[in-house]
């Protein structure tokens, strides 16, 4: 079994690229949910859509996030109400938010809405929210405290971050099956997702470091930053105002005690001797993923590192 960490495009993307990789049913994607939150009355859950569009084959290609061929006739129909809409939501996307705002309502729990959800997408791989309880992800900006999706989508993330709690987190619990994956998988990947806001929030609900300091998984992650830049969001910048270094060096810092192996962009070969030092099974590949097909390629790569690694340690 394998284990996925995810969060956002690269996530979903990476989640993706080891589904295809893997037989059906050998895949465990566990989502963040740090960025969830209300908007219009309806329940978003941006992270786990994005991974539930990506792995059932309806994701939007040019952006990564939202449903392909969707439409916007309610929002565009907001304006001549005096409403200006700040955040995305296609017609087709809303009936995902419509339906788990509905069911959430009837007491159902996050964890098994998402599955229901990922069982009539087709998708083989079990898809869990990270917890059942709310979080929500907040920055420290020059201006002050902003929610994330404030931070991210209404003010386009121009501000500098100089600080992020998650709130709830102290009390927040795995979901069901969250713990259990961990400890069964063969394999853990923490995707090249946002490693602040992404992984760090799945990283933070009590238990959850504490299974993969003690897991016999073989523990592989993989950097977003390339050449210093983010390929989407704003992990770079975030990276350098919150004191770390925006690289994949930087990145490998911040995994350092939850990891056995760091994979990292080809085009940072002259970072390998300092990552090197850190850890030596770090690995260059070309992490960037285009269709599915090379999502697949990479998939098979991270996974032939881990069957390496596990194999050197039954030697």
């Amino acid at each position: 079994m394998i284990v996925a960490l995810a969060g956002g495009v690269g996530g979903a993307k990476m989640a993706e690229g080891l589904m295809r990789a893997l037989p059906p049913d050998k895949l465990t994607v566990i989502v963040n949910t740090a960025d969830d939150f209300n908007l219009y009355g309806l329940e978003i859950s941006p992270d786990i859509d994005t991974v539930l569009y990506t792995l059932g084959g309806i994701a939007n290609p040019a952006t990564g996030w939202g449903i392909a061929g969707d439409t916007r006739n309610v929002l565009d129909a907001m304006p001549r109400l005096g409403e200006q809409p700040w955040f995305i939501l296609g017609d087709q996307d809303l009936a995902t938010h419509i339906l788990r705002t509905a069911r959430k309502q009837r007491g159902e729990p996050l964890s098994t809405i998402t599955a229901d959800f990922a069982r009539h997408l087709g998708i083989p791989a079990a898809v869990l929210p990270v917890t059942d309880d709310p979080i929500a992800t907040m920055v420290e900006t020059p201006e002050g405290r902003l929610a994330f999706q404030d931070y991210f989508v209404r003010r386009q993330q121009r501000d500098d971050v100089t600080g992020v709690q998650f709130e709830g987190i102290e009390a927040a619990r795995p979901a069901p099956g969250v713990l259990e994956a961990i400890k069964q998988a063969d394999s853990i990947v923490l995707c090249p997702s946002n490693p602040i806001v992404s992984i760090g929030p799945i990283l933070q609900v009590p238990g959850i470091r504490d299974a993969l300091l003690h897991t016999d998984a073989v523990r592989v992650a993989i950097s977003p930053i390339i050449g210093g830049k983010a390929l989407k969001g704003p992990a770079d910048r975030m990276l350098s105002t919150l004191g770390h270094e925006s690289s994949a060096l930087g990145v490998a810092r911040i995994y350092l005690e939850i990891i056995d192996a760091f994979v990292f962009d080809e085009r940072d070969a002259a970072l390998l001797p300092e990552i090197g030092q850190l850890w030596p099974r770090s690995y260059m590949r070309q992490t960037i993923m285009g269709d599915r097909d090379d999502r697949a390629r990479f998939g098979r790569e991270v996974l032939e590192i881990a069957e390496a690694i596990r194999a050197e340690g039954a030697a």
